[in-house]
């Protein structure tokens, strides 16, 4: 079976979920990051719901074996999405999505210390490379005396938010043991929109027609995305798609540029390149040692 339709869902997905995070962007100063998560979360549902209908896993999806499994993974995507959407309104949309790509690497360090997998001397270098590219992005905003206090709040904000997706991550890997992703999709929108609900004491707005129309936007483009990169992986290995992932930058300089009127610095073209460079290196080894591994294990399961 050709990959082709799968790259195509994938590279869909991260065009879609750029152009949600500039919805949510362009209202940040309308609403605040909890109320936009709520927005995000609540008309995601629907689509979700539908699509699960129409391929006739509706059942699948709404069986939970590991509730309190789907719970904390909530709790931890809805902090990682206040602090991404928190920081889209104060730093540009292409730097927020470049300093985005430590969460990859900070997933190989997790994994090592809460899954126990093994560092080896070449992950070890691909996440010091990734790092270094980290610090090449940050720099300008560490040395320069004219970074306002907002932006360096916003580089902690986007780092956390970084930290969190890379434990909800963890997570998921534990979760996909036992729970269907369909599962995992719907309750993951589901818990985010009830704690989203929770912030309601941080002062929600009534938002005006456009806003309002961007945020419900967001949700349903987000909802769409995500099935577009469920469908994606179910055609096609995690290692070759992954990959794709890194468009997103592209997309996001163009969006920044013709909507927002941002020019990325040379600061986040380099960081970004090498940040992309460092994860393709991660990807790349785990594909040959996942190979390996098939080789000599052809009678297990991919789960081992």
């Amino acid at each position: 079976m050709s990959p082709l339709p799968s790259i195509a869902f994938k590279l869909s997905a991260v065009l879609l979920f750029t152009i949600m995070a500039s919805f949510i962007k362009a209202t940040a100063d309308v609403v605040p990051p909890g109320e936009a998560v709520f927005f995000r979360s609540f008309f995601a549902l629907p689509v979700i719901v539908l699509w699960l209908a129409w391929r006739g896993d509706l059942a699948t999806g709404l069986r939970a074996k590991r509730p309190l499994g789907h719970v904390w993974r909530g709790v931890i995507g809805v902090s990682s999405m206040i602090c991404g959407f928190a920081a889209l309104g104060l730093l540009p949309l292409p730097e927020v999505t470049a300093l985005g790509y430590a969460a990859p690497l900070m997933t190989v360090i997790f994994a090592a210390f809460l899954l126990g997998e093994r560092l080896r001397v070449f992950r070890i270098s691909a996440v010091i490379l990734g790092l270094a590219g980290v610090a090449i992005v940050l720099w300008p905003r560490l040395t320069l005396d004219s970074v306002t206090s907002s932006a360096q709040l916003g580089v902690a904000l986007v780092l956390i938010s970084a930290a969190l997706r890379a434990l909800a991550q963890i997570h998921i890997r534990r979760l996909v043991q036992t729970e269907q992703t369909s599962a995992i999709v719907f309750y993951f929108s589901l818990t985010a929109t009830l704690a989203s609900l929770l912030t309601i004491p941080f002062g929600w707005t009534v938002p005006d027609p456009a806003s309002a129309a961007m945020l419900v936007g967001a949700g349903l483009i987000g909802g769409v995305a995500q099935i577009l990169l469920t469908s994606a992986y179910r055609g096609a290995e995690a290692a070759l798609l992954a990959p794709f992932d890194y468009a997103s930058i592209l997309f996001a300089i163009i969006i920044g540029y013709a909507v927002f009127d941002e020019v990325p610095g040379g600061s986040v073209l380099t960081g970004s390149a090498v940040i992309v460079a460092a994860g393709i290196l991660i990807i790349w080894r785990e594909r040959q040692l996942g190979l390996k591994r098939g080789k000599a294990r052809p009678g297990l399961t991919p789960q081992g």
